[in-house]
Formats: structure tokens, C-alpha cells, sequence
């Protein structure tokens, strides 16, 4: 018996794109943060982000949309990264898989309502007088809450988690990566799960927050996939299942053809 290994095309696909994605986000990441003080600002009041997005102008919109679209390239490689680990048939990654997925396209919806939802939001309680302020703030709470709070950051950080978890745990269990890297994602995975706190005040008052959660969860988790990514392109994932190899000394031989000394036979008939 051998023991093939995953094709490398597939295989540098996938960790390129895992590598790719994390780069890129974390650029995108970096500029929000630093020109509209992002993450910090997701929990100030309407009142405070609508001037602020107003005042950041297009190029603020445009940041955005390269947030998101730079965290969507996620969804492409975790798609094939059963294939690529040769694990297709595997249960529960198949299932991590679908969930990894569905949780960028929810993040992908809390970004982008900073493209389509909040602008004429912005504007509008800034021209607006004090009757349309309160309208318009407490729309932007509605939306915030939902597109934001709920679907980019519970459902999609909640979802996430649990596929980079069911990833590390197979890594664990079937040495087909590293260990190292199966018990490195459990940690920022632990670390990424506790930013629920935060999320979950903005909903319950007084509920258990712990502010470097957030911080050391994401920026963990984005240096993880990063680091997964390297470790597909740098080292060959071997697929367990096993195949046969016919050498020469191992061939059928062919069927004996019977002689005219001696009955040819056949298989049992009903």
C-alpha cells in the first residue's frame, strides 16, 4: 500500500487564499482602525458615529467596501480546505465547513451596511433637524443592532469559531497538519469566543465584558488562519486514505484457458 498525497494545485490555492485573506484584511483592518477608530467606535451612540462617517467622507465608504470584500476571500478557501486536507468525506468538517462559510457571508452583511445603510443614514441626521436626529437615531440603533451586533459579530464571530475549532481539533486528532497549529487555534479561538461579552452588553446591561477579549481574540484568530495558510503552502498534506500499488511481481496472472483435456467452468448458475 502508498499513501498519496492531495494535488499541489489545490493545496497552494487553498493556503494562498487563507494567506492572502488574512493579509489583506488585516491592511484594510488597520486603515478603518486608524482613520475611524474602529472597533472602538461600533459601541458609541448615533450621535457620535453618524458626524463621525459624515466627516470621513467617500474614502471612508470605500474603506469599508475593501473591508468587507477582503474578509470575503475567506469563504473561497474554506470551501477547499477539505479537499485539500483530503478529508472530503468527513463528517464534521463537512458540516464546520458549511458554518465556517455562512458565517463570512453574515460578517460580509455587517460590513457592508456601512456601504449601503449608514451613508444616507449619516446624512440625514446631520442635515437633519432635531425631530429627524431622533428618527434617524434610533434607525441607525435598529439597524446597528441587527446587521451589526446580531448577524457581523454574534452569529458570524459564534460561527466562525466553531469552525476553526472543529479544524483544530481534526488537525489533533489526525496529525494532518502540525499539532502546534491545532493548539494555537483552540487558544485564540477560546480568546475570540469571549468578545461575546462584549456583544452581549450592548443588549443585556451589566452583562461580563472583558475589553482586551476582542483584541487579542481577533487579531489571534487572523494570525492563526494566516499561520494555517503557510503551514498548507510550506508542507505537503497527506491524504490518509490508502490505495494499492500493483509492482510487477504482484500482477494477476491471467485466466488459465482450459484445454480440450478438461472442462471449462463457470459460475454458479440459478
Amino acid at each position: 500500500m502508498t499513501v498519496t498525497s492531495t494535488g499541489t494545485g489545490l493545496r497552494r490555492t487553498t493556503g494562498g487564499l487563507f494567506l492572502l485573506g488574512a493579509i489583506a484584511f488585516a491592511g484594510a483592518a488597520t486603515v478603518l482602525s486608524s482613520t475611524f477608530d474602529w472597533p472602538d467606535i461600533l459601541r458609541e451612540p448615533g450621535s457620535v458615529v453618524l458626524p463621525a462617517f459624515v466627516a470621513g467622507g467617500t474614502s471612508l465608504v470605500w474603506t469599508w467596501f475593501a473591508t468587507a470584500w477582503t474578509y470575503a476571500i475567506l469563504i473561497v478557501p474554506i470551501l477547499l480546505l477539505p479537499a485539500a486536507l483530503g478529508r472530503r468525506d468527513d463528517p464534521a468538517l463537512r458540516t464546520a465547513t458549511y458554518l465556517g462559510a455562512t458565517s463570512v457571508v453574515l460578517s460580509l452583511v455587517g460590513f457592508l451596511r456601512w456601504v449601503f445603510v449608514v451613508p444616507p443614514l449619516a446624512h440625514s441626521y446631520v442635515a437633519g433637524d432635531a425631530a429627524t436626529k431622533a428618527a434617524v437615531d434610533a434607525a441607525w440603533t435598529a439597524q446597528h443592532q441587527f446587521g451589526g451586533a446580531l448577524l457581523g459579530e454574534h452569529l458570524g464571530q459564534l460561527l466562525v469559531v466553531g469552525w476553526s475549532v472543529t479544524v483544530c481539533v481534526l488537525i489533533l486528532r489526525t496529525r494532518v497538519l502540525p499539532r502546534w497549529l491545532g493548539v494555537i487555534g483552540l487558544v485564540v479561538s477560546a480568546l475570540y469566543l469571549l468578545n461575546q461579552g462584549d456583544i452581549l452588553a450592548t443588549a443585556v446591561p451589566g452583562f461580563p465584558v472583558w475589553d482586551l477579549a476582542g483584541l487579542l481574540g481577533s487579531t489571534g484568530w487572523g494570525l492563526w488562519v494566516a499561520a494555517l495558510g503557510v503551514t498548507i503552502l510550506l508542507r505537503p498534506v497527506r491524504n490518509l486514505v490508502p490505495t494499492i500499488s500493483v509492482t510487477e511481481g504482484d500482477r494477476i496472472p491471467p485466466p488459465r484457458v482450459a484445454t480440450s483435456n478438461e472442462p471449462a467452468t463457470a459460475g454458479p448458475r440459478s
